[in-house]
């Protein structure tokens, strides 16, 4: 890229960074230092505004670079991706939303130990989320690595390097300082760029194509290489059997994953009630599904415009299709319009990147101090010293995380971003749903049932994709040079998901002790009423 391309897009960089610094500082001096204010922004946001948050949350660099380039590649099978994203949020406005922020009050364990005897359940529920955390976050750092390659060019190995650190640093400041509230502000800003920047880039295309839907699919089809398989299923997962139940995995994934999300979950608890929790999921949905739609004709686009070899040249994974357009949209290479419209494109990326980054952070730092942390200190110090010193845990867990992503976001670096976060959408599923819907819904759910819930799902996840093509055994996994793949399928939720959900109803078969009707009544009260609710 150009010596113009650089310093517009840094600039535009300094500035978003300065504009999120300056609501952190103001954040933080407003702020009472509380628990409730940390995690939680003092539950004093709207509906419109939570709805926002919760759009910029989940629209992350696997929407905006992951699964354009995986369109541009594979066409028809990319845009599968779309779909599961999408339908999971039905499964977290019909059973998630309300019920969770009616039970909880900062976290995920909080909802599932409501009934349970809470010390093992939440050192497995904290476990699990900071795993679906951390995974999330490497997915979002190697955006960030992707993006600034492509950016500064044959500087970019170095570069790239220093550009996950920076993210990782800035991510930190925000969580440590800012807290929640500091983080939704930033992800409601985010979440206007990132649909205004669509928006643009969607009408450039059309208006490429006059408008000729037809005419933008048939480009798109001759110039991937592959003719009108492109526009059919079966480019990327049709090929065999593996390939098919590989997609099956990958689709129980992504519908199921989202009502596992800590990081989604939490938002719920930044709204007052649990009518403002439901109305803020549909306006999710509404940000949402407009924002997919518009991915969809920026992946077609770009193999139509670029083409899937000049895609695949630029980045292997296809995380760099949608700068790429920007720039041919704008002019192409070394004009003022093609310049611009890259900057600025590079710039919204990267403030998705941040932004998402910021709000998994903070879930999983709040995972750390509340659960793991605030279990064990308890015991030794009771309620109120807990409280005291669970916001400092947190701050500090901030850092511990934000070291450990970046250097896994180093090691996976030719990862596609998409798929990256597609694993986490399975350990997700795996481990956190089926404890949450267990612990709403089913009456005999005992501590042991929810503790082999979780581990009983995370377990195998993690170890079948240690085992699976990801990480070693192909030309594109973790160690190339290696291969100890014995499980065939690069995405583990059709064996792990069911795991889960079998775990936890034999743990509870199993158990020892009854299940608390009291509790379990009471919970249920709660869940459906609100009495009681934070």
């Amino acid at each position: 890229m150009t010596g113009d391309h650089q310093t517009l897009a840094l600039a535009l960089f300094s500035v978003f960074i300065a504009v999120t610094l300056a609501i952190t500082t103001w954040v933080s001096r407003r702020r009472r230092g509380s628990a409730e204010e940390f995690y939680a922004g003092g539950r004093l946001f709207s509906p419109l505004e939570n709805g926002f948050a919760l759009a910029g949350d989940y629209m992350s660099a696997a929407s905006f670079l992951g699964i354009s380039g995986l369109i541009a590649l594979f066409g028809y099978d990319g845009m599968l991706y779309l779909v599961g994203f999408l339908v999971a949020w039905l499964l977290v406005l019909f059973l998630v939303a309300e019920l969770v922020r009616n039970c909880g009050r900062f976290t995920l364990a909080d909802v599932v130990a409501a009934r349970m005897r809470e010390r093992p359940v939440r050192l497995a529920v904290g476990a699990a989320s900071v795993t679906v955390s951390v995974l999330y976050l490497v997915a979002q750092m190697v955006g960030a690595g992707s993006l600034v390659s492509l950016l500064l060019g044959d500087a970019g190995a170095q570069a790239r390097t220093w550009m996950v650190i920076g993210v990782g640093a800035l991510m930190v400041f925000y969580v440590a300082f800012g807290g929640m509230r500091a983080t939704t502000w930033i992800q409601i800003v985010k979440a206007v760029l990132l649909l205004g920047g669509a928006l643009a880039l969607t009408t450039l295309v059309v208006l490429r194509f006059h408008g000729d839907v037809n005419a933008l699919l048939n480009t798109a089809a001759e110039r991937s290489g592959h003719g009108k398989d492109f526009l059919a299923p079966g480019l990327k997962y049709g090929g065999d059997w593996t390939a098919r139940l590989d997609f099956i995995s990958l689709g129980l994934a992504l519908v199921l994953g989202t009502g596992g999300l800590p990081h989604i979950l939490s938002r719920f608890y930044t709204v007052p009630t649990a009518r403002a929790a439901r109305r803020s999921a549909v306006w999710a949905i509404g940000l949402i599904g407009g924002f997919y739609l518009m991915t969809v004709v920026l992946g077609f686009g770009a193999a139509a415009v670029l083409g899937s070899g000049a895609v695949r040249a630029s980045n292997t994974a296809g995380n760099t299709a949608v700068p790429l357009l920007a720039l041919d949209l704008g002019g192409g290479a070394g004009s003022t319009g093609g310049t611009v419209l890259f900057a600025v494109v590079a710039a919204v990326a990267f403030a998705t990147i941040m932004a998402v980054v910021a709000g998994l952070t903070l879930a999983s730092s709040a995972s750390v101090a509340h659960d793991l942390y605030a279990s064990l200190r308890r015991r030794r110090t009771g309620e109120r010293g807990a409280r005291r010193s669970e916001v400092a845990v947190a701050r500090v867990a901030a850092v511990a995380v934000g070291a450990v992503a970046i250097g896994l976001a180093l090691l996976a670096r030719n990862l596609n971003v998409a798929f990256l976060v597609g694993l986490a959408f399975a350990v997700a599923a795996s481990a956190n749903l089926p404890a949450l819907l267990y612990a709403l819904f089913w009456r005999r759910f005992t501590t042991r049932g929810a503790v082999w819930s979780v581990y009983g799902g995370l377990i195998p996840a993690l170890t079948l994709v240690a085992l699976s093509p990801v990480v070693s055994g192909s030309p594109d996994s973790l160690f190339p040079g290696r291969d100890f793949a014995v499980f065939p399928l690069a995405n583990p939720g059709v064996v792990s998901i069911p795991l889960g959900f079998l775990m936890g109803w034999l743990g509870t078969l199993l158990s020892p002790e009854a299940a608390d009707k009291a509790r379990h009544a009471e919970t249920e009260v709660r869940s459906l009423t609100g009495a009681g609710a934070a």
